[in-house]
């Protein structure tokens, strides 16, 4: 048999029925505590001179419910001086992030420049071990890491136009530069050496890397729809979830590269080799695929490559065979059975 409830047990129990999350915090208690002493004091007062507990109600009720507006209101008030300086220290903060950021990026072209005019050893004349190179590279990788997207695509630009980062003579190198993010839409950078960079969530639209050399680079999830990737070295690249609709890949090098969930659709690999790329989940549709060279491609089979590619002529199936064998061989297959 339950043991009998206290009144306290029951409001308890009344207020979890009528706010089941509520807990009472110390907070409460105490306020519950004063408002129950002057409660008290007010009925001990009233019943000298006649006066209820309502008539004490009635007659503080409007005083009370100013009292309450005007809390109320001072705490809106606060609130919302609050949240002001709160916007107003996120706006101080990001201002001077970017001054930090220009500051940075400003004292590396200094210093890149002082070495690219230097009167001994100048860097253009410099030679791969050079401690003049070894420097620009130090310094490169550097500042990279303390700038975002826009910043970036400049430090990449200034180093393209100063010749620094050609494939035919690099000397500035990239492999494992924090290119990651870099805004470099509709960047001019042919035949620039990007090998090994880490361009991760890289936004490359529009940009124009024909003939660049792209070999072990990461490029996963960049955008580079539609950029111009034609006869561009990729292979080994990493191109995992990269947007490459309408992309031009024509005579591009992917051997070895992943493109596991990278949307090729619509794009131009005439005469691109792809021998041993990784095509898992990639979006093929309507992609053109003449003399592409699939020997080996994992992850798909020739039956899927049909499906999805819109022209496959002269291209070279996973299992080595040319499309029209491979078309041959399976009419054969169908009239044996």
């Amino acid at each position: 048999m339950e043991p009998e409830k206290t009144p306290r047990n029951r409001a308890d129990n009344l207020i979890r029925l009528l706010v089941p999350d509520w807990r009472p915090t110390a907070l409460h208690r105490l306020w519950a505590i004063r408002i129950g002493i002057v409660l008290g004091l007010l009925v001990a007062i009233g019943y000298s001179y006649g006066i209820t507990l309502w008539d004490w109600i009635k007659l503080l009720i409007v005083p009370a419910a100013i009292a309450g507006a005007g809390l109320w209101f001072n705490r809106q008030q606060r609130e919302r001086e609050l949240e002001i300086a709160r916007e107003q220290r996120e706006r101080d903060v990001g201002i001077a992030y970017r001054r930090a950021q220009d500051e940075a990026l400003q004292a590396y072209l200094d210093q890149i420049g002082n070495l690219l005019l230097a009167k001994d050893g100048p860097l253009r004349q410099s030679k791969e071990g050079d401690e003049t190179r070894t420097l620009a590279r130090a310094r490169t990788l550097t500042v990279l890491k303390r700038l975002t997207g826009e910043r970036k695509a400049r430090v990449v630009q200034f180093l393209y136009e100063a010749g620094l980062i050609a494939k035919s003579r690099p000397i500035v190198d990239l492999a494992g530069a924090d290119l990651g993010g870099a805004h470099l839409f509709t960047a001019n950078l042919v035949g620039a050496d990007l090998s090994e960079a880490d361009l991760r969530a890289a936004y490359l639209t529009d940009a124009d890397l024909s003939e660049a050399n792209l070999r072990g680079a990461n490029l996963g999830e960049a955008n580079l729809n539609p950029a111009n990737l034609s006869g561009a070295d990729l292979s080994e690249a990493i191109l995992g979830g990269a947007n490459l609709i309408l992309a031009d890949l024509s005579e591009a090098d992917l051997r070895g590269a992943r493109l596991f969930k990278a949307d090729l659709s619509g794009a131009n690999l005439r005469g691109a080799n792809a021998s041993g790329a990784c095509l898992e989940s990639a979006d093929l549709a309507e992609t053109d695929l003449t003399a592409t060279n699939l020997s080996d491609a994992q992850h798909i089979t020739s039956e899927e490559l049909v499906q999805q590619a819109s022209i496959l002529a002269g291209a070279t199936m996973p299992n080595g065979q040319k499309y029209e064998e491979w078309l041959k061989s399976r009419g054969e297959e169908n009239s044996g059975s």
